[in-house]
């Protein structure tokens, strides 16, 4: 090795060695001496030739236009191209012919360099190599009445071609800093773009020719309908693009990968016509980007209706693009994409595990357009948690972006805690059970809220816990069974426990989606409501409201839990109510029916009736709120009770002057009241206003304070402890715990007794008696009641007053027999 190495230095410094560098050193400078002469001989050839060679040149150019070409100046540049020729246009404008009609040049360049092949010059044809445009301005115009700029270039003759037609085609193209604009009036389209570098290099066949074009450009506007926004808007696009010619389609084609626009890479395939009257394109894209991303690159009315959702998740997207250059109107558009396991926002809320497929076309009736109302948006396949909830969309449309509507299927599975999530705790929770949801819907969408909802289908509802936080209720092992149809919610079978109470209950809501939405208030609720047994306390706490409103803690569940808690609140519910068993208090009752109303949290009452006491008792009434407490108006009418029985079940209604077990007797009354009844349930102690009127049959009176106390004395031969009414009747004016009294009119074998007066529950008693002392126990045997009325006061009439001395009863005379 060393001495292989030892003989080539030797032969470096050998003569032969020398010689040959000197050799090509003369070699290389003949050449850059001979470029240089040749370019001086060019250059000298320009000079001499300089106004021969324009007109060559213009001649050449008019051979292909019918406008106007106006040059600054032409020069050579030295050395640039060789061995071919470069000249340097500077202040180039190119006008057609109707320039004075539409004012836009079609193209101004500071400089335009040309490359024309020397041997062709010399041999007095122009052939145009290269063509490097610096500095200028290409504007392709159509205005709204057809008039266009571009009509600048001869059609070629159907001849037999020239020689040189073969040769006179452009190999290179370069643009720096070119203003490229594309304006349609008539058909809405404007394409404007600062290209900042192009290089392209064509290689031809025949009549075809093909190329790999680098271009880097600014996008300023993409519209293919200026009314509806640009794409790509403000955007840098650069990449190297495979675009080809193919004389027999008249076509162009375009394809890139990686193609970089923004900070974005995508996939394009495109084809444009070149024909004259109409130029279809089509273009296809495919990328994988953001949602966000993907929706700054698409037009504004597009990207204002997607702009309201996002995507965490880089999702893939095919998107196509299909018109005509020469035609009104937009393209058609169809966007594809594959969602999986990705993060869906929605205005209202977040749904995750998401997975599906869409497609976006604006062309959805086929020849119906291509236009926002022909717009739609198809998902197929999806599936997600709303919350904790699962469900899933086998199709869903959304279509007509002007008016828009969706439809489609919904399908959910799931344990009903999982509405904790979404309902706040303090106004309804869930524990146990499972819910079954299969419906189809359709609905309007304005400004992203639901309007003239309609779902068919159903919703079950198995084993469920419920407590209704605004009155602390729960209820147990609640089933049910919601059907919507077209006209209506129908409740097919709602069950449920809550203390002592089991109710069924079947209902109907007439229209009832769209109301929830628009018009709750006009909502009516019609209810069939069975209960085996019925605590009415209980069952006026779960249809009367306490006032207490849904929380408002600032959580992603409160606007859900408020709507609901308006809509519950503004409803008017009907119920048919029937009970086997009904207890109030103490009162019971059995066969119990009515009609309850609610309405604006009222409770009204209509054509209520049960059995109790032996007897029968009808009714009706309103509860109205009233603070904390409901205000109470009723109208009764009791038929023969037990009178006894009655008033116990009704505490008396606080009287502790005498017991139930004091009267005997088959009360009816009618009655006209209005009260306060405590949120609990109970009525308020000494609250009732109102009349009454009443009479006992097979009356008895026994142990009474105030009549044995006066017949101590004034009858003391009387069995005063066991009095038997043949009439006890009366009529009575109620003010709280005041009473009163009006013609009591007691007829027994005992006493007569007319009373007349104040009786109060408590304190301020003031009655007036007039008491016969004859003795009536034969008057029953009297048959003529003109008769029996004369006798009832002939002879000794006492006058006696019953007042409250320090809580207790005391009896004096009446001495001006004064009726109270």
């Amino acid at each position: 090795m060393n001495q292989f190495l030892q003989r080539k230095k030797s032969y470096f410094k050998t003569i032969n060695f020398r010689k040959i560098i000197k050799t090509i050193g003369f070699l290389f400078l003949g050449i850059v001496a001979f470029l240089v002469i040749a370019s001086a001989v060019l250059s000298v050839y320009f000079k001499n030739n300089k106004a021969e060679i324009v007109t060559k040149i213009n001649a050449k150019i008019n051979e292909n236009i019918t406008g106007t070409i106006d040059i600054g100046d032409i020069k050579y540049k030295f050395l640039k191209g060789f061995p071919n020729m470069t000249l340097a246009l500077s202040q180039v404008e190119l006008k057609d012919s109707l320039w004075s009609l539409h004012k836009r040049t079609l193209l101004k360049a500071e400089q335009i360099e040309v490359r024309v092949d020397v041997l062709k010059l010399l041999s007095n044809e122009i052939n145009i190599d290269k063509i490097e445009i610096q500095q200028a301005t290409l504007y392709l115009f159509k205005g709204k009445n057809g008039i266009v700029n571009t009509n600048i270039f001869r059609p070629k003759p159907k001849s037999k071609k020239s020689k040189s037609s073969t040769d006179s085609k452009v190999k290179e193209i370069v643009l720096d800093q070119v203003h490229f604009i594309s304006e349609n009036q008539m058909g809405h389209k404007l394409f404007d773009f600062n290209i900042v570098a192009l290089r392209s290099q064509i290689d031809h066949e025949n009549e075809n020719w093909q190329t790999n074009l680098y271009l880097k450009t600014l996008a300023k506007s993409m519209a293919f309908n200026t009314k509806r926004g640009s794409f790509i808007q403000n955007r840098m696009v650069e990449g190297v693009l495979k675009v080809g010619f193919s004389n027999a389609k008249n076509q162009i084609s375009v394809a890139t990968t990686n193609f970089g626009i923004g900070s974005e890479f995508f996939d394009i395939n495109a084809h444009f016509s070149l024909d004259q009257n109409k130029s279809p394109f089509d273009i296809a894209i495919k990328t994988t980007i953001l949602w966000r991303d993907a929706s700054a690159l698409l037009s504004a009315n597009i990207r204002e209706k997607i702009d309201q959702f996002d995507l965490k998740n880089p999702i893939d997207v095919g998107c196509t693009i299909i018109g005509d250059m020469n035609a009104t109107g937009d393209p058609e558009i169809v966007v594809t994409t594959k969602i999986k396991n990705n993060e869906l926002k929605i205005p209202d809320g977040i749904i995750t595990d998401c997975t599906f497929d869409a497609t976006f076309t604006n062309q959805y009736k086929k020849g119906a357009g291509y236009n926002d109302i022909n717009s739609t948006i198809t998902l197929t396949d999806f599936s997600g948690k709303y919350k904790t909830i699962p469900f899933a969309i086998p199709i869903g449309i959304i279509s007509n972006f002007e008016k828009t509507t969706a439809a489609g299927s919904f399908k959910s599975d799931f344990n009903m805690s999982r509405l904790n999530e979404i309902v706040n705790k303090d106004f309804i929770h869930f524990s146990d059970g499972q819910a079954k949801v299969n419906l189809e819907f359709k609905f309007d969408i304005l400004d992203l809220k639901i309007q003239k909802p309609l779902f068919t289908g159903n919703v079950d509802v198995k084993n469920a816990t419920v407590n209704y936080g605004p009155r602390n209720l729960t209820f147990v092992k609640t089933d049910i069974e919601l059907d919507f149809t077209e006209e209506a919610l129908l409740i097919k079978k709602i069950n449920f426990k809550d203390r002592k109470n089991k109710v069924f209950m079947e209902g109907k809501i007439d229209n009832f989606l769209t109301l929830y939405y628009e018009n709750p208030e006009k909502m009516i609720v019609n209810w069939d409501i069975y209960a085996p047994f019925l605590d009415i306390k209980q069952f006026v706490g779960i249809i009367t409201s306490s006032g207490q409103k849904a929380s408002k803690k600032k959580n992603t569940k409160d606007d859900f839990s408020s709507e609901l808690y308006v809509v519950i609140d503004k409803c008017q519910v009907v119920l048919n109510l029937k009970a086997d068993n009904m207890v109030y208090s103490k009162l019971e009752a059995t066969n119990a029916k009515a009609t309850v109303l609610l309405v604006n949290n009222q409770l009204i009452v209509k054509n209520g009736w049960v059995q109790s006491s032996g007897g029968s008792i009808a009714f009706d009434g309103e509860l109205v709120p009233e603070g904390d407490n409901f205000l109470l108006k009723s109208n009764t009418k009791i038929n023969r009770v037990d009178i006894s029985r009655f008033l116990t079940s009704l505490n008396n209604f606080g009287i502790q002057s005498f017991q139930p077990n004091n009267i005997k007797g088959l009360l009816s009354a009618s009655t006209s009241v209005q009260g306060t009844l405590l949120s609990g349930g109970e009525l308020k102690t000494n609250s009732i206003a109102g009349r009454a009127k009443f009479k006992v049959d097979q009356g008895a009176l026994t142990d009474f304070k105030p009549i044995t106390n006066i017949g101590k004395f004034a009858f003391p031969f009387r069995n005063v402890n066991h009095i038997v009414f043949s009439d006890l009747s009366g009529n009575f004016k109620i003010n709280g715990g005041l009473v009163d009294v009006n013609d009591l009119k007691i007829s027994s074998n005992v006493l007569n007794l007319d009373v007349n007066g104040i009786y109060s529950f408590g304190r301020g008693t003031n009655l007036a008696m007039t008491i016969p002392l004859r003795n009536p126990k034969n008057d029953e045997q009297i048959t003529d009641e003109v008769e029996k009325a004369e006798k009832r006061t002939k002879g000794i009439v006492l006058h006696l007053l019953a007042v409250d001395v320090d809580g207790k009863i005391k009896i004096r005379w009446n001495k001006d027999h004064e009726k109270l």
